[in-house]
């Protein structure tokens, strides 16, 4: 009879008969369970410990301990996160007493994190970011104030006078295999969302669950924040942001146009083309740090036109220190390229660039960077190893007050 049947036993019996089940992707319940490890695993990356449980302990800290321990406690959730526990944190972790469940003050936790910490149903983890929320979030990275920018700050003020001199370029990035598999490097430059970008620092290699290797880079932004994101996940964020680019080292690049006559000869040729001019100025300005360094201290700069209609209404332009000045001495220049010319020498002599700051007409402060603490005799001296092709040799020493040799 039917009736007699039981039908549990028959479905057991007839289990081993039956087609293999097709074998599906991960549903949204556990995609919400491995975001929320994943987070445990990079806070246990970044700190070297497993959350722990304390009134004193970061806010982020106590949710991610009351999560691992739920975690720890569900067999279904050990199961499918053991593949992916390379740190060990289902075994237990650190022998520490954890606040039971409910001790925890939820509705505290939820009004400090915004919604962030789940429910005590791990089941029902509402406010865990999905995997692709999580990849998102990590590729841009929670960007925090940079407390010691005032050492970076010279470095972008100097890699956009780069670019503004051409002396760097900025390229597309193009996904290809070479620049996936290369490693961002300390000291290279990208822009990624309107930013320039600078590699710091890049941590040791760490191998992540997939088998692939990776890094965690200190970036600072040109706006003054930094963050700690994972060298493929800035790779990611460079692919996705249409406007990123790398920017380029430095080229020197040729500094001379023709190299058969040189450009201070003296005389042009028929075949020479007039570059421009070194032009060597004195400032009038009344400016204290000015008036007492005022023989010392000049203007170098390269002209490709009249060196006077350069210097028509200096008295509006902070870059002349809002002041009247004098012409030292000029230099004509041929078949030479000028922007690279000046931008060579400014960084001979910027161990003795001026550091001062001028408020324009308008009353907003403006940093001249062509004026340095140099003698005139060493900017002739410069010169004339500019001529002879020997200027590469050499660097200026403030405290000599002269050219010296490269070691």
């Amino acid at each position: 009879m039917t009736d007699d049947l039981d039908l549990d036993a028959l479905a057991h019996a007839l289990a081993d008969f039956a087609p293999p089940e097709t074998k599906v992707g991960r549903g949204p319940r556990e995609e919400r369970i491995i975001a929320g490890f994943e987070e445990i695993q990079r806070f246990v990356e970044q700190h070297g410990h497993a959350p722990r449980h304390g009134e004193g302990r970061d806010i982020f800290e106590r949710l991610y301990a009351t999560r691992l321990d739920r975690l720890r406690a569900l067999e279904d959730c050990r199961a499918l996160l053991e593949p992916l526990d390379h740190q060990s944190l289902l075994a237990g972790g650190e022998a520490e007493a954890a606040a039971p469940v409910e001790d925890i003050d939820t509705d505290a936790l939820l009004a400090e994190l915004e919604g962030a910490l789940g429910p005590s149903d791990i089941s029902d983890l509402r406010h865990v970011r999905t995997a692709d929320e999580k990849r998102a979030a990590e590729e841009i990275a929670n960007r925090e104030k940079c407390e010691d920018f005032e050492r970076f700050k010279p470095l972008f003020e100097q890699v956009q006078h780069d670019l503004d001199s051409r002396l760097r370029e900025t390229r597309p990035i193009v996904k290809d295999a070479g620049f996936l598999k290369a490693d961002i490097t300390q000291g290279q430059f990208f822009i990624l969302g309107g930013q320039v970008a600078y590699v710091a620092e890049v941590g040791e290699t760490i191998t992540a669950p997939n088998g692939e290797t990776d890094a965690r880079l200190r970036v600072i932004y040109s706006n003054g924040t930094e963050s700690n994101l994972l060298r493929r996940s800035l790779q990611r964020a460079l692919y996705k942001d249409d406007a990123g680019r790398r920017i380029t080292e430095p080229e020197a690049g040729p500094l001379f146009v023709r190299e058969e006559r040189s450009p201070f000869s003296g005389q042009s040729g028929e075949d020479d083309l007039a570059s421009g001019t070194i032009y060597v100025l004195r400032s009038k300005s009344d400016h204290p740090l000015v008036a007492a360094n005022r023989d010392v201290l000049h203007k170098i700069g390269v002209t490709g036109g009249d060196v006077a209609r350069r210097l028509a209404n200096c008295k509006l332009d902070p870059t002349f220190l809002m002041a009247d000045v004098e012409i030292v001495a000029t230099y004509t220049l041929y078949n030479i390229n000028r922007v690279k010319l000046e931008n060579l020498i400014h960084r001979i002599f910027d161990p003795a660039r001026l550091d001062i700051e001028i408020k324009d007409r308008f009353g907003l402060p403006v940093i001249p960077r062509e004026w340095f603490l140099v003698p005139r005799f060493v900017v002739d001296d410069a010169v004339e190893k500019i001529r002879d092709g020997t200027i590469t040799e050499f660097s200026y020493d403030p405290k000599l007050a002269r050219l010296v040799r490269r070691a």
